[in-house]
């Protein structure tokens, strides 16, 4: 539960530039992708991620050297493990939100592009002997399973059309 509180309070006290950024990426609004703020990924907490695209965009302020060592030592660790980082800095995302937001979608188009087919066809030769074909499950028979409703014996009634409320007497 630490860990959610502390996220709380990451997002209460979020930067200007992290509020601009957050409206314009909350709800889908970027790429129709889903974004989250402040989201734990291993023993980090990360400023925005998009997890379905493995994809990780962090915002930095002035910092000292020791600061940008841990940042460096942080990207690394979500690189091994598959994520892109994309990094901005604030004055960069005040001064000019439209070319961040641009970077992003770029990220976000080059990681499709990248991933592989969630279903891929099988490998050539692989349906004539006939592993793929019996991988296929069976299609789902229309009528009810037992113990399921049946429909009423006179079949499915139909109602006569309703009248607007604002015209009913």
């Amino acid at each position: 539960m630490r860990g959610v509180e502390f996220a709380r309070g990451l997002r209460k006290a979020q930067t200007d530039a992290e509020a601009a950024l957050w409206w314009r990426l909350r709800n889908r609004r970027l790429g129709g992708v889903k974004f989250r703020r402040q989201h734990a990924i291993g023993p980090f907490f990360v400023d925005f991620a998009c997890p379905e695209r493995m994809l990780v965009v962090e915002l930095d302020g002035g910092q000292r050297v020791e600061q940008a060592r841990y940042d460096d030592g942080r990207t690394a660790w979500l690189r091994s493990r598959g994520y892109s980082v994309l990094r901005f800095w604030n004055d960069d995302v005040l001064a000019d939100l439209d070319a961040v937001l641009e970077s992003i979608l770029m990220q976000l188009s080059v990681l499709v592009a990248a991933a592989p087919h969630p279903s891929p066809l099988p490998a050539s030769g692989e349906r004539e002997h006939g592993a793929a074909h019996d991988t296929v499950a069976p299609h789902p028979s229309p009528l009810p399973a037992s113990g399921e409703r049946e429909p009423p014996a006179g079949g499915l009634r139909e109602h006569a059309p309703r009248r607007p409320r604002a015209l009913r007497g």
